[in-house]
């Protein structure tokens, strides 16, 4: 946004600033545009930042001093996994930010919030995101290889909001308005703030220190579990952690969005697509993959162990109406550069649209089991025959020639019975060829340690989705996704799994490095190497050559990997498998 932009507008000054460390793309998919749109429904002059040159304070005041406050998102993803691969090495730049490398710092929150600080004295921040969300609490960081404390001290904002954000945000805004001070604002539902010991509320859960953590797995471990217990809205405790002399203060959860709010969120008025300021740089090329897109569906109940999800969007699954999806597929097919396919209808878990579970109410998830694990809880309703009569609805408006579904599907819950006609539905009119599923791995004890499904269902859904391609005459193909090095894979299990991929006939092209996220199940694991659920202990291989050598196992096809696999299989004594592998 420019001021010639806030000129038009008629106005004199902006209430809100938003600074982001993304392209700015007004569609629903991007985080910064939900806030700003969502602002801007409530009556605020919101004016936005993108990707501002971080070496100066010029870029940062060139909208002049907001009235309220200053909000600073590092994008739609942590800004080091944006800047650096898992094997930590930097990424000339991350997907669909061709043209604007460099553009986003390292450890953006902090950069753009000390850069705001010095251009404007006393002014509110507020800092929120995936980055903020994951860092909220002390936190191990991958790159650094240590622990770090809550983001909001390192970044020296006022709060620090986590989750999806838009209550958060509009009760901050609503109380800056009416004359509260940023200091005063120590009760918002999915906040943390800085508190005094005596501000600190009587039912507060009290983790381990910044300092005990960083001394003891065991403890990191500890204080991981009890910040994980406490992700149910309706039944969580604030959570209270010091680091030295301070204390950072965990509000519980905010109340997920009801499906009237969710639906008032995606119908405000998108553009649905990047900044004109773009077009000189021919676009942002990653927005063509969700440009055509619906978001239908927030929240995850898998609770899958490498997964961030649980501890930024939730476990509880919230739902658009029919109405509002219908809605904004009708507003796509009028757009004159459509088409006529949207490419997907999704969310964390397509196939999780309109599920409910029917015995929480109002309490929330269940504290002593998952919803999906080990198997899916008989409580958990998830209405196939809803979601394809919203799907046929689609399929029928006018310009509409194709309705895809790209985004994940949980193959074991397309096992059960009720699932049946849905899956038929999906392979029949759903899919362009291709349906992308997961099943990370082969080996039950790296799936256990996962949080996935055995193979045993993977196999079961295989033989399944070529019956149901069979009786429609139809040749698809299955996208699997893999990941290598997760904890609880040592060399042999990688082999185990190599050998089955090529049993039948598998070269799976998506394979990803495991990436231990911050406040992840999985993160701890690598830290500590011990189960923070269980106090197990779990082999992680950590060196660079371990990891090199799971993953060339898993992508054989690829001829550079064949020193790799030699090495491997010699370190296994398995020389005998080197005719199957192509290296003799």
């Amino acid at each position: 946004m420019f001021p010639t932009e806030v000129r038009r507008k008629g106005w004199s000054e902006i209430d809100i600033l938003i600074v982001s460390g993304d392209p700015y793309v007004d569609h629903p998919a991007y985080g910064a545009a939900v806030i700003g749109r969502v602002l801007q429904a409530q009556g605020y002059k919101v004016g936005i930042i993108a990707q501002p040159d971080w070496k100066t304070t010029k870029d940062f005041t060139r909208l002049g001093r907001p009235r309220l406050c200053a909000c600073v998102t590092a994008g739609n993803v942590d800004s080091m996994i944006a800047n650096y691969t898992a094997n930590k090495r930097h990424r000339s730049c991350w997907r669909g930010e061709k043209g604007f490398q460099g553009a986003r710092p390292d450890r953006a929150t902090i950069v753009y919030v000390n850069q705001l600080r010095a251009a404007f004295k006393q002014l509110p921040i507020i800092i929120g995101g995936v980055e903020a969300s994951l860092r909220r609490l002390a936190h191990y960081d991958y790159w650094d290889d240590a622990v770090r404390r809550s983001l909001l001290l390192d970044a020296k904002a006022d709060i620090l909001v986590y989750g999806m954000g838009e209550r958060q945000i509009v009760d901050i805004a609503h109380r800056l308005r009416q004359g509260e001070t940023i200091s005063a604002l120590r009760s918002i539902p999915g906040t943390v703030v800085r508190a005094n010991k005596e501000d600190v509320p009587s039912n507060a859960l009290w983790l381990p220190s910044f300092e005990e953590i960083g001394q003891d797995p065991k403890i990191f471990n500890r204080a991981f579990r009890l910040a994980y217990e406490q992700m149910n809205p309706f039944a969580a405790r604030p959570i209270v952690q010091t680091h030295g002399g301070q204390c950072v203060l965990q509000l519980p959860p905010a109340l997920p969005l009801t499906t009237q709010e969710l639906d008032a969120s995606y119908a405000l008025p998108y553009q649905r697509k990047p900044h004109p300021f773009y077009d000189a740089f021919g676009g942002v090329v990653g927005f063509e993959t969700v440009r055509w897109s619906i978001i239908a569906v927030r929240g995850c109940p898998g609770e899958c162990s490498f997964c961030g999800l649980t501890m930024h969007q939730g476990r509880i699954v919230q739902s658009r109406s029919e109405e509002s999806i219908l809605a904004e597929a009708r507003a796509l097919a009028r757009d004159p550069d459509f088409k006529g396919t949207i490419t997907d209808i999704g969310g964390p878990t397509a196939n999780l649209y309109g599920a409910q579970c029917q015995k929480k109410g109002a309490h929330g998830p269940c504290a002593d089991k998952q919803c999906l694990m080990p198997q899916k809880c008989s409580a958990l309703d998830i209405p196939y025959s809803r979601t394809i009569a919203l799907y046929e609805a689609i399929r029928r408006i006018p310009r509409v020639k194709h309705v895809f579904v790209s985004s994940g599907l949980r193959y074991d819950l397309l096992l059960e019975p009720e699932a049946k006609e849905y899956l038929r539905q999906l392979c029949a009119y759903h899919i362009s060829g291709q349906m992308k599923v997961a099943p990370e791995h082969t080996e039950d004890g790296v799936l256990a340690v996962m949080n996935k499904p055995s193979y045993k269902k993977y196999e079961e859904f295989v033989q399944e989705f070529e019956k149901v391609n069979s009786r429609l005459k139809k040749r698809s193909y299955l996208v699997n996704y893999f990941i290598s090095a997760h904890p609880g894979s040592c060399l042999e299990n990688a082999l185990s799994c190599a050998t089955k991929l090529l049993s039948r006939r598998i070269r799976p092209e998506q394979i990803q490095d495991f990436l231990p996220l911050p406040m992840t199940v999985s993160g701890c694991i690598y830290h500590t190497g011990y189960h923070p659920m269980t106090d197990k202990h779990v082999f992680t291989p950590k060196s660079h050559e371990e990891r090199a050598l799971q993953r060339a196992l898993l992508q054989s096809q690829n001829v550079s990997n064949r020193l790799l696999i030699k090495k491997a299989l010699k370190m296994l004594r398995r020389e005998d498998l080197s005719k199957r592998f192509g290296v003799r």
